[in-house]
């Protein structure tokens, strides 16, 4: 078998398309998680804690600015300034737990469908055919 062959066999199988529509559906579905923690969830929190609160810039600095450089995170990152980014981090802990919950309750209901399809199909294999329950009243009949 050659090279580009395996390669197609590879490639074309089920698990590798469904692989990659995940990958594809996941990209998405994280800038849409991105948006709803930068611009919705931590504008409410920057609310409740009192006002303008801009969670990059939240930062301890582990060196010395230069003179003329802002003292924004951007700014700083560009410079080459060490920073310990605890507003950055807290925003991506944040934007982790949303699609952790998200994933859990996608798996939960998905585990709950497989097992209602396992408990119709033990009811269906409970449920006797037309011919044993004409053979049973037979039965009955001829023992009377």
């Amino acid at each position: 078998m050659s090279m580009m062959s395996e390669f197609k066999e590879f490639a074309l199988k089920g698990n590798v398309m469904d692989l990659a529509v995940g990958v594809i559906i996941g990209g998405a579905f994280s800038g849409i998680t991105n948006s709803l923690v930068e611009d919705v969830i931590m504008p409410i929190v920057a609310f409740i804690a009192g006002g303008e609160l801009n969670f990059k810039n939240m930062f301890i600095l582990l060196g010395d600015a230069p003179e003329g450089v802002a003292m924004t995170y951007d700014a700083l990152k560009e410079a080459g300034v060490p920073l310990l980014a605890y507003g950055s981090f807290f925003t991506v802990l944040i934007n982790f737990l949303i699609l952790a919950f998200i994933i859990f309750m996608m798996v939960k209901g998905m585990n709950k469908m497989r097992r209602n399809n396992e408990v119709e199909e033990e009811v269906v294999e409970e449920t006797p055919s037309e011919e044993v329950l004409l053979l049973r009243e037979i039965s009955q009949k001829l023992s009377k």
